[in-house]
């Protein structure tokens, strides 16, 4: 089975190249080029030329709206449904929603994170951009307090105990993120939480 699609690559002289590619499951490749472009105009009008060339002798559906043969279609909203329902079967077989109390502010949070991990105002753009009605910042804001609480945090460790058979135990949780390294030009460094020195 042969798979095609458009492709944009940056060339050595900084323009974006256009191509079809055609590819098959063996990893056999046959790329055909429609051209080089130094501004995002040329880059769409070469896209456009590219989606013709791919989809040549195609027949169109009427609508019977009137709208002349070829027009695309606006696109009026968008929705992932399949991704956010599968998201929300997760949440619940946790035990979140129960541990929750069917907390719809903290579903969303929880899951736009998911999607994306970002900051909790962006979070309501990762939600407007999945189709799902996304809470207010403020809204947001005002439930922080509650979210913070200890008894929020032990009814969804409790959730996530259950979920795995977890009985009476302690669980220590190591934080690594601050941890990584960095190659500098007279030599390797290491960077700690508190300390910054050569290796």
């Amino acid at each position: 089975m042969v798979v095609a699609y458009i492709r944009t690559v940056k060339t050595a002289s900084k323009a974006t190249a256009v191509q079809i590619v055609h590819s098959n499951r063996r990893g056999a490749r046959d790329i055909e080029h429609i051209g080089s472009a130094h501004t995002p105009e040329e880059v769409e009008a070469l896209k456009a030329a590219a989606r013709q060339r791919l989809y040549a002798g195609q027949d169109t559906l009427d609508f019977g709206d009137g709208r002349p043969e070829g027009q695309a279609l606006p696109i009026t909203s968008t929705r992932s449904k399949q991704l956010w329902d599968a998201l929300c079967l997760a949440y619940t077989r946790l035990g979140f929603d129960t541990a929750g109390e069917a907390d719809e502010v903290f579903q969303a949070l929880v899951l736009a994170r998911v999607v994306e991990p970002v900051s909790k105002l962006d979070s309501i753009r990762v939600l407007t951009e999945i189709g799902v009605a996304a809470p207010g910042y403020r809204t947001i804001f005002r439930r922080l307090r509650g979210y913070a609480s200890n008894q929020w945090r032990q009814r969804l460790a409790a959730a996530c105990a259950a979920h795995v058979g977890l009985g009476p135990a302690t669980l220590v949780l190591y934080d690594v993120t601050t941890l990584y390294f960095e190659s500098a030009p007279r030599g390797a460094w290491f960077l700690f939480p508190a300390q910054r020195g050569p290796t």
